[in-house]
Protein backbone atom coordinates (compact mmCIF):
# COMPACT_ATOMS: atom_id res chain seq x y z
CA UNK A 1 0.00 0.00 0.00
CA UNK A 2 1.72 3.40 -0.99
CA UNK A 3 2.03 6.59 1.82
CA UNK A 4 -0.46 8.91 0.69
CA UNK A 5 0.38 12.46 1.54
CA UNK A 6 -0.68 15.82 1.12
CA UNK A 7 1.95 18.24 0.06
CA UNK A 8 1.90 21.42 1.37
CA UNK A 9 1.76 23.75 -1.74
CA UNK A 10 5.03 25.87 -2.65
CA UNK A 11 5.80 29.30 -1.08
CA UNK A 12 5.29 32.18 -3.70
CA UNK A 13 6.86 35.67 -2.93
CA UNK A 14 5.35 37.28 -0.31
CA UNK A 15 5.02 40.69 -2.08
CA UNK A 16 2.88 38.79 -4.69
CA UNK A 17 -0.14 39.07 -1.98
CA UNK A 18 -0.35 42.61 -1.99
CA UNK A 19 -0.81 43.00 -5.32
CA UNK A 20 -4.21 44.29 -6.72
CA UNK A 21 -4.93 42.61 -9.55
CA UNK A 22 -6.78 44.54 -12.38
CA UNK A 23 -10.40 44.37 -12.58
CA UNK A 24 -11.63 44.12 -15.94
CA UNK A 25 -15.32 45.53 -17.08
CA UNK A 26 -17.85 43.19 -17.08
CA UNK A 27 -18.16 41.26 -20.17
CA UNK A 28 -21.02 40.88 -22.52
CA UNK A 29 -21.20 37.51 -22.27
CA UNK A 30 -21.28 37.13 -18.52
CA UNK A 31 -23.99 39.74 -18.44
CA UNK A 32 -26.30 37.33 -20.47
CA UNK A 33 -25.65 34.65 -18.48
CA UNK A 34 -26.45 36.43 -15.25
CA UNK A 35 -29.67 38.08 -16.57
CA UNK A 36 -30.81 36.32 -19.55
CA UNK A 37 -31.28 39.14 -21.50
CA UNK A 38 -29.35 40.32 -24.91
CA UNK A 39 -28.87 43.33 -26.66
CA UNK A 40 -26.33 44.56 -24.26
CA UNK A 41 -24.28 47.45 -24.55
CA UNK A 42 -20.75 47.91 -22.77
CA UNK A 43 -19.96 51.54 -21.80
CA UNK A 44 -17.56 50.31 -19.16
CA UNK A 45 -13.94 49.21 -20.59
CA UNK A 46 -13.25 52.80 -22.72
CA UNK A 47 -13.21 50.76 -25.95
CA UNK A 48 -14.31 52.43 -29.21
CA UNK A 49 -17.91 51.26 -30.57
CA UNK A 50 -17.80 52.59 -34.28
CA UNK A 51 -15.13 49.69 -34.45
CA UNK A 52 -11.94 49.14 -36.20
CA UNK A 53 -11.08 50.51 -40.00
CA UNK A 54 -12.19 48.49 -42.69
CA UNK A 55 -8.75 48.53 -44.03
CA UNK A 56 -8.18 46.88 -41.08
CA UNK A 57 -10.46 44.59 -41.17
CA UNK A 58 -9.70 43.75 -44.75
CA UNK A 59 -6.10 43.16 -44.26
CA UNK A 60 -6.30 41.05 -40.97
CA UNK A 61 -8.61 38.91 -43.16
CA UNK A 62 -5.94 38.27 -45.58
CA UNK A 63 -3.23 37.38 -42.85
CA UNK A 64 -5.37 34.86 -41.16
CA UNK A 65 -4.02 31.81 -43.08
CA UNK A 66 -0.33 32.60 -42.19
CA UNK A 67 -1.06 32.36 -38.16
CA UNK A 68 0.78 28.54 -38.63
CA UNK A 69 3.85 30.84 -38.38
CA UNK A 70 5.45 32.97 -35.95
CA UNK A 71 4.92 36.67 -36.02
CA UNK A 72 8.10 39.25 -37.23
CA UNK A 73 9.52 38.86 -33.02
CA UNK A 74 10.71 42.68 -33.96
CA UNK A 75 8.12 44.17 -35.34
CA UNK A 76 10.23 45.12 -38.17
CA UNK A 77 6.98 46.79 -40.46
CA UNK A 78 5.09 48.42 -37.97
CA UNK A 79 8.33 50.07 -35.91
CA UNK A 80 9.14 51.50 -38.68
CA UNK A 81 5.74 52.52 -39.64
CA UNK A 82 5.42 54.09 -36.32
CA UNK A 83 9.12 55.78 -36.71
CA UNK A 84 8.09 57.76 -40.23
CA UNK A 85 3.96 58.37 -38.80
CA UNK A 86 6.08 60.02 -35.02
CA UNK A 87 9.27 61.30 -37.00
CA UNK A 88 11.75 59.88 -34.39
CA UNK A 89 14.24 56.98 -35.39
CA UNK A 90 13.14 53.32 -35.12
CA UNK A 91 15.75 53.25 -32.34
CA UNK A 92 13.48 54.59 -30.63
CA UNK A 93 10.17 52.67 -30.55
CA UNK A 94 9.07 49.16 -28.54
CA UNK A 95 5.93 47.76 -29.63
CA UNK A 96 4.19 45.56 -26.74
CA UNK A 97 1.26 43.15 -26.28
CA UNK A 98 -0.34 46.04 -25.05
CA UNK A 99 1.22 49.19 -23.69
CA UNK A 100 0.42 47.39 -20.38
CA UNK A 101 3.13 44.87 -21.25
CA UNK A 102 5.63 47.47 -21.73
CA UNK A 103 4.30 48.86 -18.03
CA UNK A 104 5.49 45.52 -16.72
CA UNK A 105 9.04 45.87 -18.30
CA UNK A 106 9.23 49.51 -16.81
CA UNK A 107 9.11 47.79 -13.72
CA UNK A 108 11.31 44.79 -14.39
CA UNK A 109 14.13 46.63 -16.34
CA UNK A 110 13.86 49.92 -13.82
CA UNK A 111 12.74 48.69 -10.08
CA UNK A 112 14.48 46.66 -7.64
CA UNK A 113 13.96 46.56 -3.70
CA UNK A 114 14.02 49.67 -1.99
CA UNK A 115 13.65 51.32 -5.01
CA UNK A 116 10.51 53.64 -5.48
CA UNK A 117 7.54 54.37 -8.00
CA UNK A 118 5.70 57.12 -7.89
CA UNK A 119 1.60 57.50 -9.44
CA UNK A 120 -1.09 59.39 -9.00
CA UNK A 121 -4.49 57.72 -6.97
CA UNK A 122 -7.12 57.26 -8.50
CA UNK A 123 -5.01 55.98 -11.46
CA UNK A 124 -4.69 52.62 -13.23
CA UNK A 125 -4.00 50.33 -10.65
CA UNK A 126 -0.55 48.83 -13.41
CA UNK A 127 1.75 51.65 -12.19
CA UNK A 128 1.28 49.97 -8.94
CA UNK A 129 1.67 46.30 -10.23
CA UNK A 130 4.92 47.67 -11.76
CA UNK A 131 6.32 48.76 -8.20
CA UNK A 132 4.92 45.91 -6.33
CA UNK A 133 6.15 42.86 -8.65
CA UNK A 134 9.71 44.34 -8.28
CA UNK A 135 9.45 45.00 -4.15
CA UNK A 136 9.67 48.53 -5.26
CA UNK A 137 8.19 51.25 -2.40
CA UNK A 138 4.84 52.68 -3.95
CA UNK A 139 4.32 56.18 -3.24
CA UNK A 140 0.60 56.93 -4.38
CA UNK A 141 -0.17 60.93 -4.58
CA UNK A 142 -4.05 61.87 -4.13
CA UNK A 143 -5.64 63.74 -6.54
CA UNK A 144 -6.32 67.37 -6.67
CA UNK A 145 -9.32 68.65 -8.16
CA UNK A 146 -9.30 65.25 -9.77
CA UNK A 147 -6.24 66.21 -11.72
CA UNK A 148 -2.40 65.01 -10.68
CA UNK A 149 -0.89 66.74 -8.45
CA UNK A 150 1.94 67.36 -10.22
CA UNK A 151 3.73 69.68 -7.15
CA UNK A 152 3.23 66.90 -4.49
CA UNK A 153 4.23 64.25 -6.93
CA UNK A 154 7.83 66.44 -7.55
CA UNK A 155 7.50 66.41 -3.46
CA UNK A 156 7.77 62.98 -2.88
CA UNK A 157 10.71 62.16 -5.18
CA UNK A 158 13.83 60.96 -3.55
CA UNK A 159 17.48 59.41 -4.27
CA UNK A 160 16.03 56.28 -4.69
CA UNK A 161 12.83 57.21 -6.84
CA UNK A 162 13.14 56.20 -10.40
CA UNK A 163 9.46 55.87 -12.31
CA UNK A 164 7.21 58.34 -11.98
CA UNK A 165 3.82 57.61 -13.70
CA UNK A 166 1.58 59.99 -15.60
CA UNK A 167 -1.68 58.73 -16.88
CA UNK A 168 -2.77 61.78 -19.48
CA UNK A 169 -5.88 61.74 -19.83
CA UNK A 170 -5.62 60.20 -16.52
CA UNK A 171 -7.99 57.06 -15.90
CA UNK A 172 -10.98 57.11 -14.55
CA UNK A 173 -11.35 60.90 -14.44
CA UNK A 174 -10.83 61.71 -18.17
CA UNK A 175 -8.63 64.82 -16.74
CA UNK A 176 -4.94 66.03 -18.19
CA UNK A 177 -1.97 67.60 -16.63
CA UNK A 178 -1.18 70.29 -19.16
CA UNK A 179 2.12 71.60 -21.09
CA UNK A 180 2.86 73.91 -18.69
CA UNK A 181 2.82 72.14 -15.60
CA UNK A 182 4.54 69.51 -17.16
CA UNK A 183 7.42 71.67 -18.15
CA UNK A 184 7.56 72.41 -14.47
CA UNK A 185 7.76 69.08 -12.82
CA UNK A 186 10.45 67.99 -15.66
CA UNK A 187 12.24 70.78 -14.76
CA UNK A 188 12.58 69.81 -10.93
CA UNK A 189 13.23 66.20 -11.38
CA UNK A 190 16.86 64.52 -10.85
CA UNK A 191 18.35 62.41 -13.68
CA UNK A 192 17.70 59.23 -12.02
CA UNK A 193 14.16 59.24 -12.27
CA UNK A 194 12.02 58.40 -15.90
CA UNK A 195 8.75 60.02 -16.10
CA UNK A 196 6.26 57.52 -18.02
CA UNK A 197 3.64 59.16 -20.01
CA UNK A 198 0.56 57.14 -20.39
CA UNK A 199 -1.32 58.69 -23.46
CA UNK A 200 -3.87 55.85 -24.10
CA UNK A 201 -6.33 58.32 -24.69
CA UNK A 202 -4.57 61.10 -26.39
CA UNK A 203 -5.71 61.19 -29.57
CA UNK A 204 -9.20 61.80 -28.00
CA UNK A 205 -7.26 64.96 -26.33
CA UNK A 206 -8.20 68.28 -27.86
CA UNK A 207 -7.12 70.85 -25.23
CA UNK A 208 -4.53 73.38 -26.80
CA UNK A 209 -2.34 73.09 -24.03
CA UNK A 210 -2.55 69.32 -23.54
CA UNK A 211 1.27 68.00 -23.79
CA UNK A 212 2.74 65.94 -26.35
CA UNK A 213 4.94 62.99 -25.00
CA UNK A 214 7.04 62.64 -27.90
CA UNK A 215 8.32 66.41 -28.18
CA UNK A 216 9.78 65.59 -24.88
CA UNK A 217 11.82 62.47 -26.24
CA UNK A 218 12.56 64.43 -29.11
CA UNK A 219 14.18 66.90 -26.94
CA UNK A 220 16.52 63.94 -25.10
CA UNK A 221 14.44 64.28 -21.77
CA UNK A 222 14.08 61.00 -19.22
CA UNK A 223 10.67 60.55 -21.09
CA UNK A 224 8.62 57.50 -22.22
CA UNK A 225 5.88 58.22 -23.95
CA UNK A 226 2.97 54.93 -24.25
CA UNK A 227 0.40 54.33 -26.68
CA UNK A 228 -1.65 52.26 -27.93
CA UNK A 229 -4.15 50.86 -30.92
CA UNK A 230 -6.73 49.74 -28.38
CA UNK A 231 -8.52 52.83 -27.34
CA UNK A 232 -8.97 55.01 -30.84
CA UNK A 233 -8.05 52.12 -33.00
CA UNK A 234 -10.29 49.72 -31.95
CA UNK A 235 -8.27 47.02 -31.95
CA UNK A 236 -8.63 46.06 -27.72
CA UNK A 237 -8.67 42.29 -28.32
CA UNK A 238 -5.64 42.34 -30.19
CA UNK A 239 -3.27 43.97 -27.65
CA UNK A 240 -0.57 46.12 -29.75
CA UNK A 241 0.67 49.22 -27.52
CA UNK A 242 4.21 50.95 -28.02
CA UNK A 243 6.73 53.44 -26.42
CA UNK A 244 8.37 56.07 -27.97
CA UNK A 245 11.93 56.86 -25.92
CA UNK A 246 15.43 57.76 -26.09
CA UNK A 247 17.49 54.91 -27.45
CA UNK A 248 19.31 53.75 -24.48
CA UNK A 249 15.60 53.52 -22.13
CA UNK A 250 14.12 51.27 -25.28
CA UNK A 251 17.07 48.87 -25.31
CA UNK A 252 16.90 48.30 -21.50
CA UNK A 253 13.46 47.51 -22.39
CA UNK A 254 14.24 45.01 -25.29
CA UNK A 255 16.83 43.12 -23.24
CA UNK A 256 13.42 42.41 -20.47
CA UNK A 257 11.14 41.93 -23.86
CA UNK A 258 9.37 38.47 -24.18
CA UNK A 259 9.83 36.71 -28.03
CA UNK A 260 6.97 36.82 -29.74
CA UNK A 261 5.53 39.10 -27.32
CA UNK A 262 2.87 40.82 -30.29
CA UNK A 263 0.46 38.10 -32.57
CA UNK A 264 1.07 38.57 -36.60
CA UNK A 265 -2.54 39.58 -36.63
CA UNK A 266 -2.24 42.44 -34.70
CA UNK A 267 0.95 43.49 -36.19
CA UNK A 268 -1.28 43.68 -39.53
CA UNK A 269 -4.23 45.31 -38.20
CA UNK A 270 -1.81 48.13 -36.83
CA UNK A 271 -0.05 48.55 -39.28
CA UNK A 272 -2.83 48.67 -41.95
CA UNK A 273 -4.74 51.31 -38.83
CA UNK A 274 -2.15 54.05 -39.56
CA UNK A 275 -2.91 53.89 -43.26
CA UNK A 276 -6.31 55.37 -42.55
CA UNK A 277 -6.71 58.84 -41.53
CA UNK A 278 -10.18 58.20 -41.42
CA UNK A 279 -10.28 56.51 -38.39
CA UNK A 280 -8.48 58.37 -35.98
CA UNK A 281 -11.39 61.56 -37.29
CA UNK A 282 -14.20 59.77 -37.07
CA UNK A 283 -13.61 58.44 -33.39
CA UNK A 284 -12.52 62.23 -32.44
CA UNK A 285 -15.72 63.59 -34.36
CA UNK A 286 -18.23 61.19 -32.34
CA UNK A 287 -16.17 61.24 -29.47
CA UNK A 288 -16.43 65.10 -28.34
CA UNK A 289 -20.08 65.54 -29.81
CA UNK A 290 -21.14 62.04 -27.36
CA UNK A 291 -19.03 63.77 -24.48
CA UNK A 292 -20.90 67.33 -24.92
CA UNK A 293 -24.31 64.98 -24.89
CA UNK A 294 -23.91 63.23 -21.73
CA UNK A 295 -22.37 66.74 -19.93
CA UNK A 296 -26.08 68.20 -21.22
CA UNK A 297 -27.88 64.97 -19.86
CA UNK A 298 -25.55 65.14 -16.59
CA UNK A 299 -26.62 69.19 -15.93
CA UNK A 300 -30.33 68.03 -17.20
CA UNK A 301 -30.12 65.66 -14.24
CA UNK A 302 -28.43 67.49 -11.38
CA UNK A 303 -25.24 65.52 -11.84
CA UNK A 304 -21.75 66.70 -11.03
CA UNK A 305 -19.28 65.37 -13.89
CA UNK A 306 -15.69 65.47 -14.37
CA UNK A 307 -15.10 67.39 -18.02
CA UNK A 308 -13.09 64.52 -19.87
CA UNK A 309 -10.11 64.83 -22.39
CA UNK A 310 -10.76 61.30 -22.96
CA UNK A 311 -13.67 58.89 -24.21
CA UNK A 312 -15.34 58.91 -20.76
CA UNK A 313 -16.89 60.83 -18.59
CA UNK A 314 -16.94 60.58 -15.01
CA UNK A 315 -19.89 61.75 -13.01
CA UNK A 316 -21.33 61.39 -9.54
CA UNK A 317 -24.66 59.56 -9.49
CA UNK A 318 -25.27 61.11 -6.20
CA UNK A 319 -26.56 56.88 -5.46
CA UNK A 320 -24.11 54.34 -4.28
CA UNK A 321 -22.68 53.07 -7.48
CA UNK A 322 -22.81 49.60 -7.02
CA UNK A 323 -26.31 49.81 -6.83
CA UNK A 324 -27.15 51.80 -10.14
CA UNK A 325 -24.29 49.72 -11.44
CA UNK A 326 -26.97 46.33 -10.93
CA UNK A 327 -29.58 48.54 -11.89
CA UNK A 328 -28.02 49.27 -15.51
CA UNK A 329 -26.88 45.88 -15.75
CA UNK A 330 -30.46 44.72 -15.60
CA UNK A 331 -31.27 47.28 -18.57
CA UNK A 332 -28.68 45.95 -20.79
CA UNK A 333 -26.20 48.80 -20.19
CA UNK A 334 -22.91 47.80 -18.82
CA UNK A 335 -20.81 50.72 -17.18
CA UNK A 336 -17.53 51.19 -14.54
CA UNK A 337 -18.25 51.61 -10.64
CA UNK A 338 -16.75 54.23 -8.81
CA UNK A 339 -16.37 52.12 -5.89
CA UNK A 340 -12.54 50.47 -6.79
CA UNK A 341 -11.03 54.00 -7.46
CA UNK A 342 -12.58 55.12 -3.79
CA UNK A 343 -15.47 57.14 -5.41
CA UNK A 344 -18.01 55.55 -3.97
CA UNK A 345 -21.02 57.30 -5.58
CA UNK A 346 -18.99 58.41 -8.61
CA UNK A 347 -19.40 56.03 -12.12
CA UNK A 348 -17.16 55.98 -15.26
CA UNK A 349 -19.23 55.58 -18.77
CA UNK A 350 -17.42 55.17 -22.33
CA UNK A 351 -18.49 57.77 -24.89
CA UNK A 352 -20.31 55.25 -27.24
CA UNK A 353 -22.22 55.58 -30.43
CA UNK A 354 -25.33 57.95 -30.41
CA UNK A 355 -27.85 55.24 -30.20
CA UNK A 356 -25.59 54.23 -26.95
CA UNK A 357 -25.61 57.19 -25.46
CA UNK A 358 -28.94 57.80 -25.62
CA UNK A 359 -30.25 54.74 -24.26
CA UNK A 360 -27.64 54.90 -21.42
CA UNK A 361 -29.29 58.45 -20.51
CA UNK A 362 -32.99 56.83 -20.76
CA UNK A 363 -31.86 53.64 -18.35
CA UNK A 364 -29.92 56.23 -15.95
CA UNK A 365 -32.98 58.43 -15.80
CA UNK A 366 -34.80 55.30 -14.93
CA UNK A 367 -32.42 54.04 -12.29
CA UNK A 368 -32.18 57.47 -10.56
CA UNK A 369 -35.47 57.53 -10.06
CA UNK A 370 -36.03 53.82 -8.51
CA UNK A 371 -33.40 54.74 -6.04
CA UNK A 372 -35.27 58.54 -5.32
Amino acid sequence: MSDKRVCEPPKFRPNIGDLVPYVPGKPIEEVEREYGITDIIKLASNENSLGPSPKAVAAMQAAIPQVGLYPDGSCYALTRRLAAHWDVPADQIIVGNGSDELLHYLGVAYLEAGDEAIFAHPSFVRYASAGVLNNARCVAVPLKDFTHDLEAMAAAVTDRTKLLFIANPNNPTGTIVTRAALDRLLAQLPEQVLVVLDEAYFEYADAPDYPDGVAYVRQGRNVIALRTFSKIYALAGLRVGYGIARPEIIWALNQVREPFNVNSIGQVGALASLDDPNQVERGRRVNRDGREYLYAACERLGLPYVPSQANFVFLDALKESRAVFERLLRRGVIVRTGDIFGLPTHIRVTVGTPEENARFVRALEEVLAELA
